[in-house]
C-alpha cells in the first residue's frame, strides 16, 4: 500500500500514471534486500536541495555495491519532467530508488552494472505548522558501519527503526529517541535531532552511526547565517531533559516541534518557530518548478 496518492512512476525508460511493478521475484533486491533510495521534496513550486538528494542516491548505491546508471542531473531532469503533470502548489514526495537485479559471487554479492532503477512521485500533504510530536527512549539502537551499512540510505536498515518506533507508539508517544551503539543520543527513529538551550543549537554530532542529514546541513548553515551558535557534540539523554526546546529535522517535514520526552515538557519556542522561517525563506527564494 501507497504511503502517497496521485503516484507517478519513472520505469524502464518513460513514465506510468500509477504505482506500477517494477522488480521480479528473483530480483537481488527483492531475495536478499539490496535496495536504496532517496527523498525529496516538491511545495510551493520549488524543489530544494533536489539535486542533493538525486546525488546522495548514487552514493548509496555505491555503498551497497550497486552500481549507480543515472546521474544526479538526469535524475533531477526526470523529476522536473514529472512534476510538470501535478498542480504548481501540490506538495510532491520524489524518490529515487536502486536495487540490485542479479547477484554475482554466491550470488550475495551484486553483479556490477545489473541495476534497476525507478523513480516515484507521491502526492503526501506538508505537516502543517502547529504539527508536533512526542519522544520516548527505547531499547533499540543504531548500529555502527562494522554491523550495517550506516552510510547509505538503504531499505534493509528500516526494519530497525519501525522497531524503534513500533515501541515508541505502544508506550503512548510519537516516535523514539534512539542511543548509538556508545549509548548516547544518536537521531530519533525517523529524523535527525536538535536540542536548544539558553540560546544555542546543539545537535549529535554525526559519528557513522546515522545519516547526516541534507535538511539537517540546511538548517544548520541558515541558523549560522543568522548569527546562531551550533554545535555539533556527544550528547546524553541527561542533555535533552535540559533542554529548552527540541524539533526533529528531515526530508519529509522539515521542522517538526517536539513537546515531551518522556516525562520532560517543552515548549514549541521560538527558535524552532524561526529555524521553520527561516528554511521556508531559503527554499522559496529558490528558482521554480
Amino acid at each position: 500500500m501507497a504511503t502517497g496518492q496521485n503516484i507517478r512512476t519513472y520505469f524502464n525508460g518513460k513514465w506510468h500514471d500509477s504505482d506500477v511493478p517494477i522488480m521480479s521475484a528473483a530480483d537481488h533486491g527483492a531475495w536478499l534486500g539490496t535496495t536504496v533510495f532517496d527523498g525529496a521534496r516538491a511545495f510551493q513550486g520549488v524543489t530544494p536541495d533536489l539535486e542533493a538528494h538525486c546525488a546522495r542516491a548514487n552514493r548509496s548505491a555505491k555503498a551497497l555495491m550497486i552500481t549507480p546508471t543515472v546521474s544526479a542531473e538526469d535524475m533531477v531532469q526526470i523529476a522536473l519532467d514529472g512534476l510538470t503533470a501535478y498542480a504548481p502548489d501540490a506538495a510532491i514526495y520524489i524518490r529515487p530508488m536502486y536495487w540490485a537485479i542479479e547477484g554475482g559471487d554466491l550470488g550475495i554479492v551484486p553483479k556490477e552494472g545489473a541495476t534497476g532503477f525507478a523513480l516515484c512521485l507521491e502526492e503526501i500533504p506538508m505537516a502543517p505548522e502547529t504539527a508536533s510530536t512526542t519522544l520516548t527512549r527505547t531499547r533499540f539502537r543504531r548500529p555502527v558501519l562494522e554491523d550495517a551499512v550506516t552510510d547509505a540510505k538503504a531499505g534493509c536498515l528500516y526494519p530497525n527503526n519501525a522497531r524503534m518506533l513500533a515501541e515508541a507508539r505502544t508506550k503512548g508517544f510519537g516516535n523514539a529517541l534512539v542511543a548509538d551503539a556508545m549509548g548516547n543520543v544518536a537521531e530519533t527513529a525517523s529524523a535527525n535531532v536538535f536540542m536548544v538551550k539558553d540560546g544555542v543549537v546543539f545537535t549529535p554530532i554525526a559519528n557513522g552511526t546515522f545519516l547526516s542529514g541534507i535538511t539537517r546541513a540546511r538548517h544548520i548553515t541558515n541558523l549560522r547565517a543568522d548569527g546562531v551558535e551550533v554545535v555539533e557534540k556527544v550528547l546524553t539523554f541527561d542533555d535533552f531533559h535540559a533542554a529548552d526546546e527540541v524539533f526533529l529535522s528531515g526530508n519529509m517535514m522539515k521542522v517538526t516541534p517536539v513537546t515531551a520526552f518522556d516525562d520532560t515538557s517543552y515548549q514549541h519556542g521560538p527558535l524552532t518557530r524561526r529555524i521553520r522561517e527561516m528554511y521556508w525563506d531559503w527554499a522559496l527564494s529558490g528558482p521554480k518548478i
